[in-house]
């Protein structure tokens, strides 16, 4: 063929050559796959890192989470999340990470960071802002006294429903190296995930007030029981959409009686408030009747709700108390609830263990068993509903004797005050609403 001689062959490449080529194209393809790996990382933590702040639901646990999530991210030293008040030309809170406990102290002296300099710059232009050199940069005014020493910064605002909620500053690499523009990405991905996450934790606390109000506009102001006191108290569910069905009520009947009940209607909806709001006001009508046992007005209570309701199922507890030289007598029956706790001025403790009956709206032709229990001067019992003592990982047994002693150590409180401590520091794991009422006899 023409510029070959037969059985000429091309010339083949120099096999060093063709080996140096091979390492260089295996170093990149390496190269490449490494940073491919690092992308993943980096997503899979900003993943993790959405989903660990949307698991919050209080305000300030969601601000700090932003915060130490996103020094993980870009493995920062420090953290912060400066909140602009409704001007959006001050800050009126500041929330630090990475600071150490004489830091923290010093800073605390020097008051609320004035949003000056640096920090003031991100507030006035709200576009992402690394600083290689803090001291140099155009509009430096030096750190406070007890402020660590920082070169490097990487600042993002955090948007909410279009408006700038606040800017999130992250300092100095653990490496030393500045931040670089895959770390702003991150971040600012993260800001973006965050805005969110605030709004939906601020819609969650809307709705768990306008919850709360609702079910406090259901329940009754307690009336004066003279010659007794009595204080009740509740406290809604950590979810916003447990809106439950516990309720209580006291009502002061002829001849120095008054009678008193706890309930819980099962549910935990709007349906399950309303019940709970018919089913009071029929028991109350029920109660100024006649003076029928408890166990009586019970079945009257449990006839007419499966007559002229569809109420889910209810357990409650109705108790009268009326006096008895020399004190009172209490007499009472349950529907499926969980007893009556009685300390006396002895500092005696027990819970009004007797035959329970059925809940309400589950078979009205049972029986309700009805109790009696003479009551000293000064003796103190306390109705409450499930919600104050249930906890997934403890037997209900255990959760009520922790209340019993909780209710012993506490029992020289008056009664607001022995209430409220109870709610505060109440053995279960708060996910349903809980209400307590106590009632206290006169002294001798």
């Amino acid at each position: 063929m023409a510029g070959y001689r037969q059985g000429r062959h091309p010339p083949q490449p120099h096999l060093p050559d063709l080996h140096v080529r091979l390492r260089s194209e295996l170093g990149r393809i390496d190269e490449q796959l490494r940073a491919l790996l690092s992308s993943m990382d980096r997503l899979q933590g900003l993943l993790d890192a959405v989903v660990a702040i949307s698991r919050e639901v209080e305000l300030p646990a969601v601000l700090r989470r932003i915060v130490t999530t996103a020094m993980e991210l870009v493995g920062a030293r420090y953290g912060a999340l400066g909140v602009l008040d409704e001007s959006g030309e001050r800050l009126e809170q500041f929330i630090t990470a990475g600071l150490s406990e004489q830091e923290r102290i010093a800073l605390a002296e020097s008051g609320l960071p004035r949003g000056l300099g640096v920090l003031s710059h991100l507030i006035r232009y709200p576009e992402p802002l690394r600083v290689d050199d803090i001291p140099a940069h155009p509009s430096s005014t030096g750190f406070p006294p007890g402020h660590p020493r920082m070169r490097t910064l990487l600042g993002v605002a955090i948007s909410v429903r279009g408006e700038i909620y606040g800017d999130l500053y992250l300092a100095e690499r653990h490496d030393g190296e500045p931040f670089d523009v895959h770390d702003e990405n991150v971040v600012v991905a993260l800001a973006g995930a965050a805005g969110i996450a605030i709004e939906n934790v601020r819609l969650f606390e809307r709705i768990r007030v306008g919850a709360e109000q609702f079910q406090r506009l259901l329940l009754p102001t307690l009336p004066d029981l003279r010659p007794y006191t009595a204080a009740a108290i509740y406290r809604p569910a950590a979810e916003p959409s447990q809106l439950g069905g516990d309720w209580y009520d006291a009502i002061l009947l002829p001849d120095h009686v008054v009678a008193v009940v706890i309930g819980d209607v099962v549910g935990h909806d709007l349906r399950a408030a309303a019940a709970m709001a018919s089913t009071r006001n029929m028991l109350r009508a029920l109660l100024f009747d006649r003076s029928d046992p408890p166990g009586a007005v019970l079945t009257r209570l449990d006839r007419a709700l499966e007559a002229i309701t569809n109420n889910p199922v209810t357990t409650t507890a109705l108790a009268r108390i009326e006096p008895e030289a020399p004190g009172w007598r209490l007499r009472w029956s349950t529907a499926g609830h969980v007893p009556p706790l009685l300390l006396t001025r002895e500092r005696h403790v027990a819970y009004l263990l007797g035959e329970p009956g059925l809940p309400l709206g589950v078979d009205t032709a049972q029986h309700r068993p009805d109790h009696s229990r003479f009551l000293p001067p000064d003796a103190t019992v306390v109705f409450f509903t499930d919600g104050l003592v249930e906890h997934p990982r403890h037997p209900i047994d255990e959760r009520l004797n922790v209340l019993a002693d909780l209710a012993l150590e506490h029992a020289g409180l008056p009664l607001p005050a022995f209430v409220r401590t109870l709610a505060d520091h109440h053995p279960s794991d708060g996910h349903d609403d809980m209400a307590i009422l106590a009632l206290r006899t006169p002294p001798a």
